[in-house]
């Protein structure tokens, strides 16, 4: 079967230098000239929002597989990276991001400190400088076999069977960003997940924008409207119909003492229930921290 012998394009392809003097041939200054060119500047956003997302995923990734269950500094990890992807790039290097491969095989052999990732960059670059025709032996396939078993590995049957006992609400953005990963690339498919997940939170902040409580005396009905801490334009049509379903010759407790922030939208609905709505039906409303609206 000569059609199943590896061939160059099948093997990793590292540039092999004959000399000292060739190696340092590789490192190339920028173009200066580019930076008129308004296409860089979009390749280069695209490339930092990409790149962030990947790491942002992988740290959350690590940190998991952590045995001593530290957490990473976010912020102080994109800073790094950014620093060292704009000095990588005036030598004519590629972009680097967090890597779950390198990082679950430091967690894998031991590694406990930042010295293992600096031992690992290290021995990169010695094996890159000094052996490269035999890293140049290694198929692409194994690596591959390598990324497929890595992902199994965060990826299990495990997790998919948590995240359904969570809800609904976390399954499905979940698998809708495994789908969309999966279908199209990781940027999409991030977007697709947040799309998703963005839909949940407005309904959740839609149905949940007031406690209702109803209370029945002698002399009438008593319901108590306790609004939540923050209550936005989503919440509008909520409220407003839940004030046009309150029964005649009742009493409208509108209790607003604990929110944060409401949108001058719902202060508007409130206003025009208590100053036109409520006494045409006898209704007597009665606001707990919400200040009056000055209406034109």
């Amino acid at each position: 079967m000569p059609e199943w012998q590896l061939t160059g394009e099948h093997l990793v392809q590292l540039p092999v230098a004959s000399g000292a003097l060739e190696f340092v041939g590789f490192v190339r200054l920028p173009g200066v000239s580019m930076l008129t060119n308004p296409q860089v500047y979009i390749i280069a956003a695209t490339i930092a929002l990409v790149a962030s997302l990947e790491t942002l995923l992988c740290v959350e990734a690590t940190d998991k597989l952590d045995p001593l269950k530290r957490t990473t500094p976010t912020n102080r990890e994109l800073k790094a990276q950014g620093a060292g992807n704009m000095l990588a790039g005036l030598i004519g290097g590629l972009p680097i991001t967090q890597v779950i491969v390198r990082s679950s095989a430091n967690i894998n052999a031991g590694g406990r400190t930042k010295v293992s990732t600096m031992c690992h960059g290290a021995i990169l670059l010695l094996a890159a400088c000094f052996i490269p025709r035999f890293l140049n032996q290694i198929p692409l396939a194994s690596l591959a076999a390598i990324l497929l078993m890595v992902g199994y590995k965060l990826s299990n049957f495990k997790l998919y069977r948590s995240m359904f006992r969570l809800g609904h609400e976390q399954f499905i953005p979940f698998m809708a960003t495994v789908a969309g990963i999966l279908l199209t690339d990781l940027l999409r498919g991030i977007a697709i997940g947040m799309a998703v997940a963005i839909f949940y939170i407005l309904r959740k902040n839609y149905k949940h924008s007031y406690h209702f409580r109803k209370e029945k005396d002698h002399q009438r009905e008593t319901i108590t409207l306790r609004l939540s801490e923050e209550v936005t334009f989503l919440n509008k049509a909520s409220i407003q119909a839940t004030l046009e379903q309150v029964p005649p010759n009742s009493h409208v407790i509108i209790d607003g003492s604990h929110s944060m922030h409401i949108d001058h939208d719902v202060l508007e609905i409130i206003h025009d229930f208590k100053a036109h709505g409520a006494p045409q039906r006898n209704i007597v409303v009665e606001t707990l921290g919400i200040r009056d609206v000055v209406l034109n």
